[in-house]
């Protein structure tokens, strides 16, 4: 996810994580259809599912149900170092709807914000497409394109609704790492650019090291490891602001960082992932009219999202040289804004090109290029990667770095602070958690093929 922070923070009260399997509940992923299509012969329906991340759910002992976790924090008995705790403790199945607030019906998900439990009250999810019931739906996307209906009418400031990818392993790591014994099927193996350290358990082993509960999330914490690879947001955004954004690695698979390779704090671009990515934002690339409620992509109601992956010979060997976006709404094509910014090209997509101007404009240290840039983003998409959807609110910058002017010691008229129509006091978690709790994001009718196979011009 694309904020200028380490921190990835998520809040689920008493529900928690772990890489052994419980017996307390089954299993069930909630079913969701996709469509794989081609030139010429259309679009072939693929049945596929969603499982919930590993850190959302219920972590007991493997022998009864004492938490391993309670609030932030560990249980210094059961966890005393992190393979016996990985031993000692299971996660278990979960109740998607009840639980959750995950709903799904034929092509469409929908993830709700707020939902009071029978035993606990959650905040936001985070799922991941499979492609049965052990093992993620990979998606090698050059020189394809990817699509998806998405409605966040019901999303406001201070929330992401996001779908991206990132380079997790197939089976969430339960080959590599013996103390997995969950693996994909109870969605393990997480990772991302922001080499996330609030994650419980990582390689099969709990992140119980050096543990910090968090100051202002009472459900969250950072421990000494982090865990990384290339991510690809195809789309991060709420009702006021959107943004795709690359971002890469020098690691080239799920790789677990500790110290300066994390790239905490004043390390942030020395660590071995890109954080700052390089992003196409139509209100912060200079068009403030293009994308939100009432503008040319409304976003009070449904509309399609297209994103191509352009390759230098337009096969699906070659080197990937441009990202580009489209979308459609009340059966109109709408070419992507332009960029509208001084000294800049009018580009509409993100190549090397566009990246290393925006850079230089924005003055802003170019990690995306130290680290390959998109030939590097290249490589992930060949290896194949994780489908990823999430809601989530933003403890450490309140999604100001998506939806309003940040960072907050610059003026508003330094090209690339202002981002979007949110107020710079909107989006602290209590308000937007207790005023908008049923705040959701439907992402529906997901597609994937040659380029110009999944929509209609």
């Amino acid at each position: 996810m694309h904020h200028l922070v380490a921190l990835l923070s998520f809040s689920v009260l008493t529900v928690v994580c772990g890489q052994q399997v419980g017996t307390q509940m089954a299993e069930t992923h909630p079913n969701l259809s996709i469509q794989k299509c081609a030139t010429g012969s259309g679009c072939q329906i693929q049945s596929t599912s969603v499982a919930l991340d590993a850190n959302w759910r219920w972590l007991h002992t493997t022998s009864g149900t004492t938490n391993c976790y309670t609030g932030n924090t560990w249980d210094a008995s059961l966890c005393p170092d992190p393979v016996t705790c990985a031993e000692n403790c299971a996660l278990d199945g979960v109740d998607y709807t009840g639980t959750y607030g995950i709903t799904s019906t034929g092509s469409a998900l929908t993830l709700k914000l707020v939902t009071h439990g029978p035993y606990s009250t959650n905040i936001g999810s985070r799922v991941y497409l499979m492609a049965n019931d052990t093992t993620y739906q990979m998606f090698n996307l050059k020189n394809q394109e990817f699509t998806f209906d998405v409605d966040m009418s019901n999303l406001p400031c201070g929330l992401n609704g996001a779908l991206y990818f990132v380079e997790m392993d197939a089976d969430g790591g339960l080959s590599k790492y013996p103390n997995n014994k969950a693996g994909a099927k109870y969605g393990t193996g997480y990772c991302d650019s922001q080499c996330p350290n609030d994650i419980k358990f990582i390689n099969g082993e709990a992140n119980v090291l050096d543990w910090v509960p968090s100051s202002n999330d009472a459900n969250s914490g950072t421990g000494m490891y982090g865990t990384c690879c290339s991510e690809m947001d195809i789309w991060e955004a709420n009702n006021n602001a959107a943004a795709y954004t690359a971002h890469v690695c020098t690691v080239h698979s799920q790789t677990r960082c500790s110290g300066s390779d994390c790239g905490d704090g004043d390390d942030r671009y020395n660590g071995v992932c890109d954080k700052d990515g390089c992003d196409f934002s139509s209100y912060r690339m200079g068009d403030t009219s293009f994308l939100g409620m009432g503008k040319t992509v409304d976003t009070s109601s449904k509309f399609t999202v297209v994103t191509q992956f352009i390759t230098a010979d337009n096969t699906t060997t070659g080197t990937l040289t441009e990202i580009r976006r489209i979308y459609v709404q009340n059966g109109k094509v709408i070419q992507n804004s332009k960029v509208n910014i001084p000294k800049m090209t009018t580009y509409d997509s993100v190549t090397d090109v566009f990246c290393n101007d925006q850079k230089t404009t924005f003055g802003d240290p170019n990690s995306f290029e130290a680290r390959g840039g998109l030939a590097t983003m290249g490589q992930a998409l060949s290896k194949g990667m994780v489908l990823v959807l999430s809601l989530w609110d933003d403890y450490a910058d309140n999604m100001l770095w998506l939806d309003s002017d940040y960072p907050l010691n610059k003026s508003i008229s330094t090209p690339g602070v202002a981002r979007g129509t949110c107020a710079t006091t909107s989006g602290v978690p209590s308000d937007v958690e207790s005023q908008n709790p049923d705040s959701s994001v439907t992402f529906s009718n997901i597609k994937f093929g040659d380029i110009g196979s999944t929509y209609t011009l």
